[in-house]
């Protein structure tokens, strides 16, 4: 691994030590591909993925707009799902992305759609 990776890693880790989701308030974790992004709502205390949103969704692919943009639709789905689970509110996990860009339209989309974190 690179000096980059592992610097990425050890961010990641240092969030995961603070943030953990529950039934009540799972934990949304965000991943950053080059080309996609991917949300899930996981609870981990039984380990357990409640919901998932991602930009290969076909709602979304079929959006015509900037990787930004799509990031803020997978973030309005994610907190449709939850509001269809009965879930409010949620801890974010950036996943050892900086808060910035795709991974602020996520978050933004989430709290435009009703999750509060």
């Amino acid at each position: 691994m690179n000096v980059k990776s592992l610097r990425k890693q050890r961010i990641k880790y240092t969030i995961r030590k603070k943030v953990s989701g529950s039934a009540q308030s799972p934990r949304l974790a965000v991943f950053r591909s080059n080309t996609d992004i991917y949300a899930q709502l996981i609870d981990d205390i039984n380990g357990a993925t409640l919901a998932a949103a991602s930009s290969k969704d076909k709602e979304i692919v079929a959006q015509k707009g900037t990787k930004t943009e799509k990031s803020k639709l997978v973030g309005q789905a994610i907190a449709k799902k939850a509001t269809a689970l009965g879930l409010s509110s949620c801890v974010f996990d950036r996943g050892g992305f900086l808060y910035h860009g795709r991974v602020k339209a996520v978050a933004e989309g989430a709290r435009e759609g009703g999750l509060k974190f």
